[in-house]
């Protein structure tokens, strides 16, 4: 029984205190179901060791990714943390357990083209107005997709031309708002949230088709289909604004750590990504254009 308490009491922990997702707490909560799971009926949390934990590892290796696996090495490092901390347990098993080496993909980013095209929007209604607004958004401000829909009208500030985001574990940052993000706004305020309210009382910025905030899911749907009418090929989802709008700040000069900083990262190392974008571009176009490039 000991499992189920601490897999809640860690739940909430990782509400109250870190401040965390309910999206990423979810995950938590799956890895450490099926780590109960395997040890219910066969030891108590209280006393299992490093050996114990290897084997579990083991035997999820088999059907899991790199990815996964380090997901689920991880869960139970900051499950384990946790119980230290509480004095529930007087030794980490985790000790000596190594994550797998994951080999990062560079995410996939559009061309300024591209972007172009998406935002080109046709405006015929409330919706359209809404969608060109949020895409701008993303765009001009290189926010995450639970950021944007997460968003308030009291977060925008259209005089001084500033935008509010609380991001991971509820770290403020303020961005300004370029002028195309800055009169796709006013215009959708102005003229277009209040009809989406449908007589609701709502202080989330974007709306959706019943009047209440927008899901990422919705969102998702959005941006797939203005991609697909808009003849972009690239493998895209909401995310990809957020890669290009970085990708596109380092090509024209912005410094690294300025990056970092529109982008919410506690850590530069998660901003260095970019620059291997830059690189591989910079790479396709010698081979492409110079005389010797291949």
């Amino acid at each position: 029984m000991d499992y189920e308490d601490k897999i809640e009491e860690f739940k909430e922990y990782l509400l109250l205190e870190k401040k965390y997702s309910q999206n990423t707490i979810n995950s938590y909560a799956n890895e450490l179901k099926k780590f109960k799971k395997y040890f219910i009926d066969k030891k108590s949390l209280k006393n299992l060791n490093n050996k114990d934990i290897k084997d579990y590892v083991q035997s999820i290796s088999g059907g899991e990714s790199s990815k996964s696996l380090a997901h689920a090495i991880s869960t139970l490092k900051s499950f384990y943390k946790f119980l230290l901390t509480q004095k529930y347990v007087k030794n980490n098993p985790l000790d000596n357990i190594v994550q797998p080496k994951i080999k990062k993909d560079l995410p996939k980013v559009l061309s300024e083209e591209e972007v172009e095209r998406l935002l080109d929007i046709k405006l015929t209604n409330h919706y359209s107005y809404r969608n060109k607004a949020m895409l701008e958004m993303m765009y001009s401000s290189g926010l995450r997709v639970s950021e944007l829909i997460n968003l308030r009208v009291t977060d925008i500030d259209l005089e001084m031309e500033l935008v509010r985001i609380f991001g991971k574990g509820s770290k403020e940052r303020v961005i300004p708002l370029g002028d195309y993000a800055l009169d796709a706004l006013t215009e959708y305020l102005t003229y277009h949230r209040q009809s989406l309210l449908k007589k609701q009382d709502s202080n989330y910025l974007f709306l959706s088709s019943r009047g209440d905030k927008m899901t990422r899911q919705a969102f998702f749907k959005i941006v797939k289909k203005i991609a697909k009418d808009q003849g972009i090929k690239t493998d895209f989802s909401p995310h990809t604004l957020r890669h290009s709008f970085a990708t596109h700040l380092l090509k024209h000069g912005a410094d690294l750590r300025s990056i970092q900083e529109l982008l919410g990262h506690s850590d530069v190392s998660s901003t260095q990504i970019y620059t291997h974008i830059t690189n591989e571009k910079l790479k396709e176009n010698y081979q492409d254009f110079h005389p010797h490039g291949k």
